[in-house]
Parts: C-alpha cells; structure tokens; sequence
C-alpha cells in the first residue's frame, strides 16, 4: 500500500520541493493550498494518480476539516503531515510599528493555522488502522524560531510558536505511535527571500553560515524525506537545523 503523505503549502517553493521529493519515494500526495500552481498541474498529470491538488486556506480554522476530509475521501487514510504553508509579513514594520493587522494575518496562517491542522490530522491518524510503519508528522519552522529580526517580528513569533506545536503534540501522541518533528530551514532560495537576495548574497559572502551557500528546497525536502523513513522510530519532538550550520555559535 502506498503512504499518503499531506502537504501544506504544497503549491511552490519549499513546500513544492517536499512533494515532489515524496513523490521520488513512492508516497501518494495531497498537495494542499490555495490556488494551484502551472508545475503542480504538470506533476498531477503525469503522476497517475498519486498526486491530488486540494483546495485548502488554514489561515481559515473552520475550512481546515473540510480539506482533511477531501484528502481521507480522496485517499482513504493519513500516514505523513508536513506542516509547511506560511505566509511573511505583508510589509516589514520595526516592532515598533508592527500593526494588529499584519500580526493577525502571520498568526492565522503561520500558528494558529499550523496547529488546527496538526490537531485534525492527528485525530485522523489516532482512529485510522496501524500500519508497518509509524505516522509522522513533520512541522516546517525556520531560523527565526529563535534569530532575532526586529522588522518582521510578527513571523519569529509565530515560527518561535511552531517549536512549541512541536513539543506539545510530541508529548501527547507519543502514546498512540505517532512521531513529531520540526525542521528548521535557514536561508533558502525561494520567491518568499527574493526581495532580500542582494542582502544575503553579501552577508553568506562575509562568513554568515559556516556553509558558504544559500539553502534550496531539495535540502529541506531531503530530510524531510529521511524523517518519513520507517526506520525512524524512536524519536520525537526532535529539531533538525538545514540551515548550512548558521545555529553554531562561533567566535
């Protein structure tokens, strides 16, 4: 039987990255989002089947059982949720500045969406049939989980929130054989960075990461694939850092 693997956020980007790596290793996907993108239709196309693009806005709590439904509808069980989909501040304000408004809109998404998700699926996955292999559940934080960044600070307290999602929903489905985990990008090439490229091209230049290049997808993507592994069984609530060494603490 095929694993089925939900994607947040699934549509571009890191997230994009993810489905198609899952994909490469034999998973069916739901590639959840909002609209969907040119290169997921072509994956769907030639996926025969095992890729199915769900409309799904977190940021929407009283959407998300609906998507989840689709995707059990659509695929009959839930085996991996990546919680990847988040959003940036519309506009980067000093904390000084930020507004309820902008604060709202990165919550929704990025927190309270994050954690409505994970408690559907997690719900799902505690009734369905247990398989060979333990469910899995994967949240997609960043370096700002703990890097301060005082013009954008609605998002380093929404990822610094993802890390405790991570905690709590560790702790409490351990005993039912379900696994979380939280992975931390650092700096990736994506369009959410590229107004800023010119920035940490010169910052990556004089020493920033002891890695001396920007992260890509597929490097997210790759340890998310090693996590789904069926060989990892006996951790949880784990961080792991893809972020070219940048958490060290250098002198």
């Amino acid at each position: 039987m095929s694993r089925v693997a939900v994607v947040t956020g699934g549509t571009r980007g890191i997230g994009l990255g993810i489905v198609k790596e899952l994909y490469e290793d034999g998973f069916s996907i739901a590639c959840l989002g909002r609209i969907i993108s040119e290169e997921v239709n072509d994956l769907i196309r030639t996926s025969e089947g095992r890729i199915k693009f769900i409309t799904a806005d977190i940021s929407d709590v009283d959407k998300i059982q609906a998507s989840v439904e689709e995707v059990v509808s659509t695929f009959g069980r839930i085996d991996v949720l990546v919680n990847n989909a988040g959003v940036a501040p519309k506009e980067r304000n000093d904390v000084l500045k930020t507004t309820p408004e902008s604060f709202d809109f990165v919550m929704n998404t990025n927190l309270k969406g994050t954690y409505f998700m994970t408690q559907e699926v997690a719900n799902i996955m505690i009734k369905q049939d247990k398989q060979d292999f333990p469910p899995k559940i994967i949240n997609i934080s960043s370096m700002s989980a703990y890097t301060s960044s005082t013009n954008r600070g609605e998002y380093c307290i929404s990822k610094a929130g993802i890390s405790m999602i991570t905690k709590l929903f560790a702790d409490r489905l351990s005993n039912y054989g379900i696994l979380v985990y939280e992975v931390r990008p650092g700096i990736i090439k994506t369009d959410m960075t590229s107004t800023v490229s010119e920035k940490y091209d010169k910052l990556i230049e004089d020493g920033l990461l002891p890695i001396k290049r920007w992260g890509t997808p597929k490097d997210i993507a790759e340890i998310v694939s090693i996590l789904c592994l069926p060989k990892m069984c006996y951790s949880t609530g784990d961080i792991i850092n893809v972020d070219g060494g940048y958490h060290i603490r250098r002198l």
